[in-house]
């Protein structure tokens, strides 16, 4: 079950990373670009917090929390950008 859990896993977290760098090169704009990153980002704290469910360890736990804290950062940058930039 845990092998079947881990492909499937797998198989999902990549088609998301996939889609994500395809947005990524493709966006017209600058905040479809941003987007695009931040859920790249938000995919790799997923695959990191599978990868820890699935072996049982706490010791990415410390990567998980600077991802996510990077994530925060960078979408709150990114929204005061936004709103200054507007006329």
């Amino acid at each position: 079950m845990t092998t079947f859990l881990a492909v499937v896993l797998t198989v999902l977290l990549t088609a998301t990373a996939l889609l994500a760098l395809a947005r990524l090169y493709r966006g017209p704009s600058l905040l479809d670009r941003v987007i695009a990153a931040d859920m790249l980002l938000a995919t790799m704290v997923g695959a990191v917090g599978a990868e820890a469910a699935i072996n049982r360890h706490a010791t990415t736990l410390p990567v998980l929390v600077v991802l996510s804290l990077l994530g925060f950062v960078g979408t709150v940058s990114l929204a005061r950008f936004a709103v200054r930039d507007q006329p």
